[in-house]
């Protein structure tokens, strides 16, 4: 199983709007809001990497107000720990 974690920046007053539009997208497995430079911290979960790749470009950049996003890949040997 792939996990990556994609940092969200939305436009200023619509924080909850695309957080529950986030949380309604296939492979999301959880979202939450943040504080400081990003608003949304999105955990994905899918079993290639092409789904990840798809999700985000294809779902996640294309909620409206989402202006910004920032992928992190876990590093699979920590998944464990």
């Amino acid at each position: 199983m792939n996990i990556v974690y994609v940092l969200v920046q939305c436009t200023i007053g619509h924080e909850m709007e695309v957080l529950r539009d986030l949380v309604k997208l296939d492979l999301v497995k959880e979202a939450k809001g943040t504080f400081g430079y990003y608003d949304i911290l999105v955990k994905i979960e899918a079993s290639s990497e092409k789904e990840i790749e798809r999700i985000i470009t294809k779902k996640i950049r294309k909620v409206k107000n989402v202006n910004a996003t920032t992928t992190l890949s876990v590093i699979i040997q920590q998944e464990s720990l």
